[in-house]
């Protein structure tokens, strides 16, 4: 009688996978450099992940899950305000020593996407579901969808901008100084166009 697979696994390499890149380019890595390093087999991996491209896109779907707070996704987002808090709850998880390396796994993972195009399809919808999210409260709040769009990825885009500077310097002050200051904008921004549409 066949065993059954253990569901346990396949998490248990993803984790240990991520823990392995942590001093590691992503795209230094093959089923070869990572079954030496995790003392398995490389039959093992392939198992479980098929390709190197399954792999790396297993990879960038379980450090998005862990790339954000779970308070910050189950913040009712029904006011302005609300949404502000959501935000700057996720910055300070951001803040966080242990999550500079999920960020830098984030980071790199698009970048490699942009050149594995025809390979990898992970962060660019993973980046398109923060505009989307950004897009549909702010249309809630009164804005266009075309006032809406722009906004949200305009925040998406500064968010991962002062993201790359904390990654790349690891200056928290300097980064926190950034973002908030970004924030304040961006919402002098939103109650402006607010006001415009009350009109």
């Amino acid at each position: 009688m066949a065993r059954r697979p253990d569901p346990t696994r396949k998490p248990a390499l993803i984790q240990q996978t991520i823990a392995y890149l942590a001093d590691k380019p992503l795209s230094s890595l093959t089923f070869r450099s990572l079954a030496k390093a995790l003392d398995v087999s490389t039959f093992t991996l392939v198992y479980h992940f098929g390709t190197r491209a399954e792999l790396i896109r297993e990879i960038v779907h379980a450090n998005a899950r862990g790339a954000s707070p779970d308070e910050a996704s189950k913040l009712p987002i029904t006011t302005l305000d609300d949404y502000f808090d959501s935000l700057y709850l996720s910055w300070q998880w951001t803040q966080l020593p242990e999550n500079l390396h999920r960020q830098r796994l984030e980071l790199e993972a698009g970048l490699l996407e942009a050149v594995e195009r025809d390979e990898l399809s992970v962060t660019r919808p993973l980046f398109n579901q923060w505009i989307t999210m950004g897009t549909a409260a702010l249309v809630s709040f009164g804005l266009t969808e075309e006032q809406a769009q722009i906004e949200a990825r305009l925040l998406v885009n500064m968010f991962h901008g002062v993201q790359f500077d904390l990654v790349l310097n690891q200056n928290r002050e300097a980064s926190a100084a950034v973002f908030n200051a970004a924030v304040s904008h961006h919402r002098q921004r939103i109650e402006q166009l607010l006001a415009e549409v009350a009109r």
